[in-house]
């Protein structure tokens, strides 16, 4: 990426970020430090940013320097997830390594056979819809039936399984950094 399209996303970042706030240049520009003026032209590419600049800036939009000069590339969009199998079941996580918003999504396909030694217990919450076939939630003294297409959330503080019901099942799931740890052994956030 050249220096001028660098500039430019970094511009478009801090006025979008600006306006989804509901902020006008006045109210960025007043918690900058800076004159209304001077955050104009930063935003319209008449003047090039200081990094004292870049820094109060991120800083009154609740962001990072490195967020607003990240790079723009496939890299950074295409995830290209492989399958590990880990105890009757195959994942493919769907987010990169610590995921800044602080979850783990994946796609997992599990096996009837999977036998995890009882129902877990974890401090959280998790998040699944099923892709194909049917999966029974075991969810304290309840099985719960979640058929293709639905989805489930609860909170993982209830003793919890998953168990695929007469053939394989395929889930998209969301685990926050308790539920990583707790069903991705040896992943991430260690």
């Amino acid at each position: 990426m050249t220096q001028e399209r660098l500039d430019e996303v970094v511009r478009q970042r801090i006025r979008g970020l600006r306006l989804a706030r509901g902020w006008t240049l006045d109210t960025l520009a007043a918690r900058c430090f800076m004159s209304t003026s001077t955050l104009s032209r930063i935003e319209t590419g008449g003047r090039r940013i200081a990094l004292e600049q870049l820094v109060a800036i991120a800083r009154a939009l609740g962001t990072s320097v490195d967020q607003l000069v990240e790079p723009e590339d496939d890299e950074d969009v295409v995830i290209r997830p492989e399958p590990e199998p880990i105890a009757g079941a195959t994942v493919w996580l769907l987010s990169r390594e610590r995921d800044r918003r602080g979850v783990t999504i994946a796609k997992m396909r599990i096996t009837p056979d999977r036998d995890l030694g009882g129902p877990q217990v974890h401090p959280g919450y998790e998040w699944f819809t099923v892709l194909t076939g049917t999966i029974h939630l075991q969810l304290g003294e309840r099985t719960i039936v979640v058929h293709e297409g639905q989805a489930a959330e609860f909170s993982t503080m209830t003793p919890h399984a998953l168990v695929a019901h007469g053939a394989p099942a395929e889930i998209l799931t969301i685990f926050d950094h308790d539920g990583d740890q707790a069903h991705l052994p040896g992943h991430r956030h260690g």
